[in-house]
């Protein structure tokens, strides 16, 4: 019976745990990331899935989130972020930080 009780709980669970986190989307064109204002749940791991479409490299770099990863052109890259506290965590691209600029926003 504790078997069965243990076999019944993980095929009730195991929807939840392969879920995975939340993914989000972010795109760099034209050297700005898209959209340039991110919301997620606070004290939830969240996934970026960041999509370069230029053709040149840019680097999602920030101190806030202890992150940075080069993307090269045409391509995507994963940057796993949080569990994080409540707050605004602003992010930019190392190759062209004066367009390349947005921030995460745990709420």
């Amino acid at each position: 019976m504790k078997q069965l009780f243990i076999l019944l709980s993980l095929c009730c669970l195991s929807p939840l745990v392969m879920a995975g986190p939340p993914v989000i989307e972010i795109e760099i064109k034209d050297h700005l990331f898209f959209p340039d204002e991110v919301r997620i749940p606070a004290d939830t791991k969240v996934k970026l899935l960041v999509k370069n479409l230029d053709p040149t490299a840019e680097e999602f770099e920030s101190y806030e989130l202890n992150r940075e990863k080069v993307i090269a052109g045409h391509s995507e890259a994963i940057i796993f972020i949080g569990p994080l506290p409540a707050g605004e965590y602003p992010f930019f691209g190392e190759f062209f930080p004066k367009t390349a600029q947005g921030k995460v926003i745990a709420e």
